[in-house]
């Protein structure tokens, strides 16, 4: 356990849980999508966070997420005007994810140019999240280190071509963790990593046969 843990995240009350950590989830969605502020958010929530999250600015808060808000921006209690300012619509429903934590919500994202993401995640306490699913596939991984995601077909020599490239550029793994739908289908491996990788390594991984998506994010500064 360390101090941060203990005294909590600098931000905009009232709840870590429920105001922080859903603050953090909305960014680490905006960022996983990668073109900016999304144009359309759907937005489900569970458990607790269904329950009493309008009471806690849960809702205010993931759409602060989504518009790169940080957990102390003063604006968190009028993200929704400064959404609709920045032409992202947006709406919200109740959804039950049995076996998840009672703080989940998941998101279902729309680039501006195209992209499409559905994320899944927690706040776990304190403005600790963790992302448990990824556009159907499960997935386990906080963003506090620098984060690789790939996904692609389940074929041998994907896991070794990700390896290599790493190495190459003398980048040390911290976590890695392999998720599949069924055998030969869709795989995601997420790496965690000492350091970023930089722009030439993830188009090499692009580049490569079979790998069907690369995302890289680095730590929130």
């Amino acid at each position: 356990m360390n101090l941060f843990d203990i005294l909590g995240p600098v931000m905009v009350g009232p709840s870590s849980s429920h105001t922080a950590g859903a603050v953090r989830i909305g960014r680490i969605g905006r960022r996983l999508l990668g073109e900016g502020t999304p144009v359309s958010a759907k937005i489900e929530l569970s458990g607790s966070f269904a329950a009493t999250g309008q009471g806690h600015g849960t809702d205010r808060a993931l759409i602060a997420g989504l518009l790169g808000m940080q957990p102390d921006d003063e604006r968190i209690a009028v993200s929704f005007d400064a959404a609709k300012e920045k032409g992202m619509t947006f709406a919200f429903s109740r959804v039950n994810l049995s076996g998840e934590h009672p703080n989940t919500a998941r998101l279902t994202l729309e680039g501006k140019c195209g992209g499409h993401l559905c994320v899944t995640a927690s706040s776990l306490g304190g403005g600790r999240i963790e992302v448990v699913e990824m556009n159907g596939l499960r997935a386990k991984f906080s963003g506090d280190l620098p984060t690789l995601i790939v996904q692609n077909e389940d074929k041998p020599g994907h896991v070794g071509e990700v390896a290599t490239m790493l190495y190459k550029r003398g980048i040390n793994l911290a976590t890695m963790r392999l998720y599949r739908d069924f055998p030969g289908g869709s795989a995601v491996m997420i790496i965690e990593t000492d350091k970023a990788v930089p722009k030439d390594g993830l188009d090499e991984l692009r580049a490569r046969e079979g790998i069907l998506a690369v995302k890289f994010i680095n730590t929130e500064g």
